[in-house]
């Protein structure tokens, strides 16, 4: 098999990367949008206009460095959902024009997927494992049974957790995206100091609730004037809502690998997965369960095209192609038919 050029485009990256049929990256390239910043969230059409004056010279660049012509590649790969339309379009678009231009195949890419098939590019995980993939548009517990094959066991009845994040970081009058700047402010801060509810703890299944916690600290920070808080303040509140979101994470794991006793392997995937704390208890879940803890290398926790060119190298080794009719959806759950390999 030939390289593959992959191209992610669903929210407010823009991303191209180019790898070889064994998963060695040849070149990569990721493009993080800065100017939602203002608006304390993405903004859609910044963002598909931000894809479109930028994805063209990626695309070109990644291929040169490759040293590759477009012919020389077996399959384009491109996400076609779950995301933000006027982005999957762009991409999506791009890269059929591509394909077709090239007279190779177009493969669509279930963003889900690509994250949930990152930890066989990384770490070799052998089927099937329990994902849990955590960002600011999902938070959910997965049975990965084979390639095209999830199990939904879980998810979000209200925030996802990223989204939790991002709403507490605003609170605390810190950037966005909030979770990098969160977890910085809680290096410093005091885990202990305020008592916050850690929301289905102890309840059975794998479901997930973040709004009420949010609200906790939304109430914390209201019973203070007007203005910025005071440091160390600011940092134990941080610190207080990182260690609930890591204590529900750790509870949520440990319920959800009694539902998928066959799982081999705990893989934390998506946005989150880059936050320490999270990934420290889950890991000790993983270790009490007798199972093997995987998380990505950070670079490939966010959105990225690497993983996107990888579940495409999956795919093919399968048969599998997608008709060049396909059309992007800005909702495509993991467990549809559609993802389903004939």
């Amino acid at each position: 098999m030939r390289p593959v050029l992959g191209i992610e485009t669903s929210c407010d990256e823009t991303a191209a990367a180019v790898l070889a049929s064994n998963g060695t990256v040849l070149s990569e390239l990721v493009l993080s949008q800065r100017d939602h910043s203002a608006f304390g969230g993405v903004v859609p059409e910044i963002a598909a206009r931000a894809h479109i004056a930028h994805l063209p010279a990626m695309v070109a660049e990644v291929m040169a460095k490759a040293g590759l012509g477009y012919g020389d590649l077996e399959a384009i790969a491109a996400t076609s959902g779950p995301g933000l339309i006027g982005g999957l379009i762009i991409g999506s678009g791009f890269a059929k024009g591509v394909a077709i231009a090239a007279g190779r195949p177009f493969i669509g890419i279930n963003h889900l997927e690509a994250h949930a098939l990152t930890a066989r590019l990384t770490d070799g995980v052998d089927f099937p494992y329990l994902l849990m993939l955590v960002s600011g548009g999902h938070c959910q517990c997965v049975l990965v049974e084979a390639v095209g094959r999830y199990r939904r066991l879980g998810g979000t009845i209200d925030d996802a957790v990223g989204e939790a994040f991002d709403k507490v970081a605003k609170l605390l009058g810190l950037g966005w995206p909030g979770g990098p700047g969160v977890e910085r402010l809680a290096a410093s801060g005091d885990p202990r100091r305020h008592a916050l509810p850690r929301p289905l703890r102890g309840r059975p299944g794998c479901d997930f609730s973040f709004s009420g916690l949010k609200t906790a600290v939304a109430h914390i920070v209201g019973a203070y004037p007007p203005g910025p808080l005071p440091a160390t303040d600011a940092a134990d509140i941080a610190a207080s809502f990182q260690a609930a979101v890591a204590a529900v994470m750790a509870d949520r794991a440990a319920h959800a690998l009694t539902m998928a006793p066959a799982a081999r392997s705990l893989v934390v995937a998506g946005g989150v997965a880059a936050n320490g704390a999270i990934r420290t208890a889950l890991a000790g879940e993983a270790a009490r369960a007798g199972v093997q803890f995987v998380a990505p290398p950070l670079r490939l926790c966010g959105d990225n095209a690497v993983m996107v060119a990888w579940a495409g190298i999956e795919r093919l080794r399968l048969g599998a192609t997608t008709p060049i009719t396909q059309k992007p959806r800005p909702r495509w759950p993991l467990d549809s038919p559609e993802m389903a390999i004939a």
